[in-house]
Protein backbone atom coordinates (compact mmCIF):
# COMPACT_ATOMS: atom_id res chain seq x y z
CA UNK A 1 0.00 0.00 0.00
CA UNK A 2 1.02 3.83 -0.64
CA UNK A 3 0.45 7.08 1.03
CA UNK A 4 -3.34 7.46 3.17
CA UNK A 5 -5.35 4.54 2.34
CA UNK A 6 -9.07 5.75 0.71
CA UNK A 7 -10.84 2.43 1.26
CA UNK A 8 -13.48 1.97 -1.10
CA UNK A 9 -16.37 0.51 1.32
CA UNK A 10 -18.31 -2.11 0.07
CA UNK A 11 -22.10 -2.52 -0.18
CA UNK A 12 -24.11 -5.33 -1.71
CA UNK A 13 -26.86 -5.65 -4.13
CA UNK A 14 -30.24 -7.33 -3.68
CA UNK A 15 -28.80 -10.79 -5.06
CA UNK A 16 -26.17 -10.26 -2.27
CA UNK A 17 -23.13 -9.76 -4.05
CA UNK A 18 -20.76 -6.96 -3.08
CA UNK A 19 -20.12 -3.60 -5.01
CA UNK A 20 -17.98 -1.01 -4.18
CA UNK A 21 -18.67 2.60 -3.90
CA UNK A 22 -15.32 4.66 -4.46
CA UNK A 23 -15.39 7.84 -1.92
CA UNK A 24 -14.47 11.18 -4.19
CA UNK A 25 -10.66 11.28 -3.10
CA UNK A 26 -10.29 7.45 -4.30
CA UNK A 27 -8.27 7.31 -7.76
CA UNK A 28 -11.14 5.82 -9.43
CA UNK A 29 -14.19 7.54 -8.17
CA UNK A 30 -16.10 8.30 -11.42
CA UNK A 31 -14.71 5.83 -13.71
CA UNK A 32 -17.46 3.43 -14.03
CA UNK A 33 -15.64 1.16 -16.74
CA UNK A 34 -13.09 0.68 -13.85
CA UNK A 35 -16.11 0.03 -10.93
CA UNK A 36 -17.70 -2.15 -13.24
CA UNK A 37 -14.10 -4.65 -13.17
CA UNK A 38 -13.63 -4.34 -9.87
CA UNK A 39 -17.58 -5.26 -9.05
CA UNK A 40 -17.01 -8.15 -11.77
CA UNK A 41 -14.01 -9.62 -9.73
CA UNK A 42 -15.97 -8.95 -6.64
CA UNK A 43 -18.79 -11.12 -7.65
CA UNK A 44 -16.13 -13.48 -9.06
CA UNK A 45 -14.38 -13.94 -5.39
CA UNK A 46 -18.00 -13.98 -3.75
CA UNK A 47 -18.90 -16.94 -5.77
CA UNK A 48 -15.93 -19.36 -5.04
CA UNK A 49 -15.69 -22.18 -3.00
CA UNK A 50 -13.03 -22.04 -0.64
CA UNK A 51 -10.58 -24.88 -1.90
CA UNK A 52 -11.15 -24.81 -5.60
CA UNK A 53 -9.60 -23.15 -8.14
CA UNK A 54 -9.38 -19.78 -7.84
CA UNK A 55 -11.99 -17.80 -10.66
CA UNK A 56 -10.03 -16.43 -14.04
CA UNK A 57 -10.17 -13.09 -14.23
CA UNK A 58 -10.80 -11.09 -17.66
CA UNK A 59 -8.05 -8.12 -16.96
CA UNK A 60 -8.72 -5.48 -18.88
CA UNK A 61 -5.47 -4.50 -20.96
CA UNK A 62 -5.38 -1.05 -18.80
CA UNK A 63 -5.01 -3.59 -16.07
CA UNK A 64 -1.99 -5.13 -17.71
CA UNK A 65 -0.54 -1.84 -18.53
CA UNK A 66 -0.68 -1.25 -15.07
CA UNK A 67 1.10 -4.05 -14.10
CA UNK A 68 3.62 -3.39 -16.54
CA UNK A 69 4.65 0.08 -15.19
CA UNK A 70 4.60 -1.34 -11.83
CA UNK A 71 6.87 -3.97 -12.51
CA UNK A 72 9.54 -1.36 -14.12
CA UNK A 73 9.25 0.75 -10.97
CA UNK A 74 9.29 -1.35 -8.53
CA UNK A 75 12.15 -3.57 -9.82
CA UNK A 76 14.39 -0.31 -9.83
CA UNK A 77 13.76 0.09 -6.13
CA UNK A 78 14.30 -3.41 -5.82
CA UNK A 79 17.55 -3.33 -6.76
CA UNK A 80 18.24 -0.34 -4.50
CA UNK A 81 16.22 -0.87 -1.62
CA UNK A 82 15.39 -4.51 -0.80
CA UNK A 83 17.00 -7.46 1.15
CA UNK A 84 19.22 -9.62 -1.57
CA UNK A 85 17.03 -12.79 -0.16
CA UNK A 86 14.09 -11.00 -1.49
CA UNK A 87 15.36 -10.63 -4.87
CA UNK A 88 16.32 -13.92 -5.20
CA UNK A 89 12.90 -15.29 -3.85
CA UNK A 90 11.17 -13.06 -6.82
CA UNK A 91 13.56 -14.61 -9.38
CA UNK A 92 12.73 -17.61 -8.28
CA UNK A 93 8.93 -17.13 -8.51
CA UNK A 94 9.54 -15.45 -11.44
CA UNK A 95 6.12 -13.91 -12.08
CA UNK A 96 4.97 -12.77 -15.31
CA UNK A 97 6.05 -8.92 -16.21
CA UNK A 98 3.66 -8.45 -19.60
CA UNK A 99 0.47 -8.99 -17.67
CA UNK A 100 -1.41 -9.64 -14.32
CA UNK A 101 -0.94 -13.08 -13.22
CA UNK A 102 -3.69 -15.14 -12.31
CA UNK A 103 -3.68 -16.35 -9.18
CA UNK A 104 -4.20 -20.20 -10.33
CA UNK A 105 -0.52 -19.93 -11.98
CA UNK A 106 0.92 -18.53 -9.24
CA UNK A 107 -0.51 -20.48 -6.77
CA UNK A 108 0.95 -23.36 -9.40
CA UNK A 109 4.07 -22.17 -9.15
CA UNK A 110 4.23 -21.61 -5.18
CA UNK A 111 2.72 -24.92 -4.46
CA UNK A 112 5.66 -26.54 -5.83
CA UNK A 113 8.30 -24.71 -3.91
CA UNK A 114 6.99 -24.30 -0.42
CA UNK A 115 3.29 -25.88 -0.21
CA UNK A 116 1.42 -22.66 -0.20
CA UNK A 117 -1.49 -21.98 -2.41
CA UNK A 118 -3.43 -18.57 -2.62
CA UNK A 119 -7.55 -17.96 -2.79
CA UNK A 120 -9.45 -15.25 -3.34
CA UNK A 121 -10.08 -12.80 -1.26
CA UNK A 122 -13.77 -10.07 -1.53
CA UNK A 123 -13.37 -7.38 1.16
CA UNK A 124 -12.46 -8.06 5.09
CA UNK A 125 -11.36 -11.12 5.51
CA UNK A 126 -11.75 -11.34 9.66
CA UNK A 127 -8.44 -11.63 10.90
CA UNK A 128 -8.94 -15.13 13.16
CA UNK A 129 -9.80 -16.35 8.99
CA UNK A 130 -7.31 -14.75 7.53
CA UNK A 131 -4.35 -15.83 9.57
CA UNK A 132 -5.79 -19.28 10.66
CA UNK A 133 -5.71 -20.70 7.12
CA UNK A 134 -2.09 -20.03 6.44
CA UNK A 135 -1.82 -23.10 8.67
CA UNK A 136 -2.82 -24.93 6.04
CA UNK A 137 -0.89 -23.72 4.02
CA UNK A 138 -3.51 -21.30 1.89
CA UNK A 139 -3.35 -17.13 1.82
CA UNK A 140 -6.57 -15.32 1.43
CA UNK A 141 -4.96 -12.56 -1.92
CA UNK A 142 -6.68 -9.81 -3.48
CA UNK A 143 -7.58 -10.24 -7.57
CA UNK A 144 -8.10 -6.79 -8.18
CA UNK A 145 -5.31 -4.46 -9.39
CA UNK A 146 -5.25 -0.63 -8.60
CA UNK A 147 -6.22 2.23 -10.73
CA UNK A 148 -4.20 2.83 -13.69
CA UNK A 149 -4.77 6.42 -13.02
CA UNK A 150 -2.41 6.26 -9.95
CA UNK A 151 -0.63 3.09 -10.72
CA UNK A 152 2.44 3.90 -7.92
CA UNK A 153 0.19 4.62 -5.23
CA UNK A 154 -2.83 1.76 -4.17
CA UNK A 155 -5.60 2.93 -1.32
CA UNK A 156 -6.00 -0.73 -0.28
CA UNK A 157 -3.94 -4.25 -0.76
CA UNK A 158 -4.49 -5.17 -4.14
CA UNK A 159 -2.85 -8.02 -6.35
CA UNK A 160 0.74 -6.49 -6.17
CA UNK A 161 0.57 -6.13 -2.76
CA UNK A 162 -0.26 -9.80 -2.48
CA UNK A 163 2.01 -11.26 -5.45
CA UNK A 164 4.63 -8.68 -5.65
CA UNK A 165 5.12 -8.54 -1.86
CA UNK A 166 3.55 -11.74 -0.09
CA UNK A 167 4.29 -14.22 -2.83
CA UNK A 168 7.99 -14.59 -2.96
CA UNK A 169 8.02 -14.75 0.64
CA UNK A 170 5.93 -17.67 0.20
CA UNK A 171 7.54 -19.68 -1.68
CA UNK A 172 10.40 -19.61 0.46
CA UNK A 173 9.96 -23.11 2.23
CA UNK A 174 11.96 -21.63 4.88
CA UNK A 175 10.78 -18.48 5.42
CA UNK A 176 6.57 -19.74 4.76
CA UNK A 177 6.93 -21.55 7.48
CA UNK A 178 6.48 -18.83 9.54
CA UNK A 179 3.25 -17.70 8.08
CA UNK A 180 1.78 -21.35 8.55
CA UNK A 181 3.04 -20.97 12.09
CA UNK A 182 0.93 -17.71 12.39
CA UNK A 183 -1.95 -19.64 11.40
CA UNK A 184 -1.22 -22.43 13.84
CA UNK A 185 -0.48 -19.80 16.61
CA UNK A 186 -3.97 -17.78 16.06
CA UNK A 187 -6.06 -21.64 15.72
CA UNK A 188 -3.94 -22.33 18.93
CA UNK A 189 -5.07 -19.37 21.04
CA UNK A 190 -8.51 -18.37 22.46
CA UNK A 191 -8.59 -14.90 23.53
CA UNK A 192 -8.92 -11.73 20.70
CA UNK A 193 -6.37 -9.50 22.44
CA UNK A 194 -3.53 -12.86 21.84
CA UNK A 195 -4.34 -12.89 18.10
CA UNK A 196 -4.21 -8.91 17.89
CA UNK A 197 -0.33 -9.69 19.93
CA UNK A 198 0.39 -11.81 16.73
CA UNK A 199 -0.91 -9.67 14.46
CA UNK A 200 1.41 -7.30 15.86
CA UNK A 201 4.15 -9.17 15.96
CA UNK A 202 3.49 -10.36 11.90
CA UNK A 203 2.96 -6.65 11.20
CA UNK A 204 6.60 -5.80 12.16
CA UNK A 205 8.21 -8.89 10.42
CA UNK A 206 6.40 -10.06 7.26
CA UNK A 207 4.21 -6.78 6.74
CA UNK A 208 6.94 -3.93 7.70
CA UNK A 209 10.11 -6.05 7.87
CA UNK A 210 13.46 -4.85 7.31
CA UNK A 211 16.92 -6.31 8.00
CA UNK A 212 20.51 -4.69 7.92
CA UNK A 213 22.74 -5.64 5.31
CA UNK A 214 25.83 -4.17 4.23
CA UNK A 215 25.30 -1.45 6.99
CA UNK A 216 22.12 0.01 5.39
CA UNK A 217 18.05 -1.74 6.07
CA UNK A 218 17.05 -3.31 3.28
CA UNK A 219 13.60 -4.45 3.20
CA UNK A 220 11.53 -7.70 3.32
CA UNK A 221 8.24 -7.02 4.50
CA UNK A 222 4.85 -7.63 1.82
CA UNK A 223 3.46 -3.83 2.75
CA UNK A 224 7.18 -2.15 2.09
CA UNK A 225 7.96 -4.15 -1.40
CA UNK A 226 4.96 -3.25 -2.79
CA UNK A 227 5.30 0.36 -2.22
CA UNK A 228 7.11 2.66 -4.55
CA UNK A 229 6.60 5.28 -2.38
CA UNK A 230 7.56 3.76 0.99
CA UNK A 231 10.30 2.39 -0.62
CA UNK A 232 12.15 5.26 -0.86
CA UNK A 233 11.37 7.03 2.51
CA UNK A 234 11.33 3.95 5.20
CA UNK A 235 15.44 4.37 5.93
CA UNK A 236 14.38 7.86 7.65
CA UNK A 237 12.20 5.86 9.76
CA UNK A 238 12.65 4.73 13.92
CA UNK A 239 14.07 1.20 13.18
CA UNK A 240 14.57 -0.67 16.21
CA UNK A 241 16.11 -4.13 17.12
CA UNK A 242 13.64 -6.64 16.94
CA UNK A 243 11.72 -6.93 20.32
CA UNK A 244 8.23 -8.47 21.02
CA UNK A 245 7.25 -5.89 23.66
CA UNK A 246 8.44 -2.80 21.65
CA UNK A 247 6.26 -4.67 18.60
CA UNK A 248 3.07 -5.22 20.94
CA UNK A 249 3.02 -2.01 21.76
CA UNK A 250 3.98 0.02 19.32
CA UNK A 251 0.93 1.73 17.66
CA UNK A 252 0.95 1.87 13.78
CA UNK A 253 -1.73 3.47 10.98
CA UNK A 254 -2.26 1.72 8.02
CA UNK A 255 -3.36 4.30 6.30
CA UNK A 256 0.45 5.92 6.54
CA UNK A 257 3.98 5.30 6.22
CA UNK A 258 5.35 3.49 8.65
CA UNK A 259 6.94 5.60 11.80
CA UNK A 260 8.13 3.12 13.60
CA UNK A 261 10.50 -0.13 11.86
CA UNK A 262 12.52 -3.30 13.27
CA UNK A 263 14.99 -4.63 11.90
CA UNK A 264 16.77 -8.27 12.18
CA UNK A 265 20.20 -8.81 11.43
CA UNK A 266 19.47 -11.39 8.52
CA UNK A 267 16.97 -13.45 7.46
CA UNK A 268 17.52 -16.34 9.85
CA UNK A 269 17.57 -14.42 12.76
CA UNK A 270 14.17 -13.32 11.64
CA UNK A 271 12.68 -16.55 11.56
CA UNK A 272 14.51 -18.08 14.77
CA UNK A 273 13.06 -14.78 16.33
CA UNK A 274 9.72 -15.04 15.36
CA UNK A 275 8.93 -19.02 15.08
CA UNK A 276 10.25 -19.11 18.63
CA UNK A 277 7.37 -16.60 19.69
CA UNK A 278 5.29 -18.50 17.28
CA UNK A 279 5.60 -21.92 18.50
CA UNK A 280 5.10 -20.78 22.35
CA UNK A 281 2.59 -17.73 22.62
CA UNK A 282 -0.52 -18.71 24.94
CA UNK A 283 -3.15 -16.55 25.85
CA UNK A 284 -0.98 -14.90 28.82
CA UNK A 285 1.39 -14.27 26.85
CA UNK A 286 -0.74 -10.78 26.53
CA UNK A 287 0.28 -10.23 30.48
CA UNK A 288 3.63 -11.47 30.60
CA UNK A 289 4.79 -9.38 27.59
CA UNK A 290 2.70 -6.38 29.75
CA UNK A 291 0.78 -5.08 26.87
CA UNK A 292 -3.23 -4.14 27.64
CA UNK A 293 -4.77 -4.41 23.99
Amino acid sequence: MDDVALYAPMTYDESGYPRYAFPANHPAHGDEQYTERRNRIAHQGARHVYGTPAPEIDYHEQDNETWRVIQRSLAERHDEYAAADVVRWAAELDLPTDRVPQLNEVTERLTAMSGFALEPAVGFVPIEQFYGVQADRKFFAAQFIRHHSQPLFSPEADVVHELVGHAPALGNPKVSELYRLTGEAVRRVTLPRTVELVSRIFWFTLEYGVIEQKGQPRAYGAGLLSSFGELEKFRGADIRPLDLKGMATTEYDITDYQHVLFAGRSIDHVHDFFSEFLLTVDDEDPDRIGVSF
